[in-house]
């Protein structure tokens, strides 16, 4: 059975890798306090080279916006972990013959960076990153693709975990998929569609796909 995995903010805590890089580079450059704040309100969602055009006028730096890309890809790539219990939690899945796949929005650099510099990489029968593949969740195309990269299609079934209602949960059902939400604190909003299951976090999330009830 095949279960597609959502990245940040489900498998690895990008918030608080994001704000531990945005306070090495304020201090590094010695920029005041509330540069930390603009830094990471910019990039919070999501980040690219673009971004760092806009940063560099507003902070007042000297470096090109490229440097400024890599330094980002690099420091966050060391900075994020992944939640406690993950890597253990895809190898019991992977030995009870699960088929694991990657199916993240972002930049294919960064993205594929963390999942290297979290161990993660290896674990997975297939990556798809929208930034490489040119289509984002919530389109059809994303998921059909990353089904692909794990050797099946979506009319084998399968499921989508990950953190966004929108374009992880809207996107796989209209896929065709079922979905399991990460809620990590939230409660569910949308009154007319909810997702088949809801983990309160990522372990929770493994464990349900574990029964042998589903």
């Amino acid at each position: 059975m095949l279960v597609l995995f959502d990245l940040d903010n489900t498998l690895i805590d990008r918030n608080a890798g994001l704000a531990v890089w945005a306070r090495g580079f304020v201090s590094s450059r010695c920029l005041p306090h509330e540069a930390e704040a603009i830094v990471c309100e910019r990039l919070r969602e999501r980040a690219h080279l673009e971004d760092f055009v806009d940063l560099r006028k507003v902070l007042s730096l000297s470096d090109s916006p490229r440097d400024l890309w890599h330094e980002y890809v690099d420091g966050v790539a060391r900075s994020v972990r992944c939640f406690p219990g993950v890597r253990e939690g895809l190898i019991t899945l992977r030995n009870a013959g699960w088929t694991l796949g990657i199916a993240t929005n972002g930049a294919g650099d960064i993205q594929r960076a963390k999942l290297a510099e979290t161990g993660l990489s290896l674990l997975f029968d297939g990556i798809c990153v929208s930034g490489e593949a040119g289509i984002r969740k919530p389109e059809r195309r994303l998921f059909e693709a990353a089904a692909a990269e794990c050797g099946t299609s979506l009319s084998s079934g399968g499921w989508m975990v990950g953190d966004n209602p929108h374009t992880d949960m809207f996107g796989a059902k209209a896929a065709g998929l079922r979905t399991l939400w990460v809620a990590n604190g939230r409660e569910w909003a949308d009154d007319l569609y909810e997702p088949d299951v809801t983990a309160t976090g990522i372990v929770e999330a493994i464990e349900v796909l574990q029964r042998p009830t589903l």
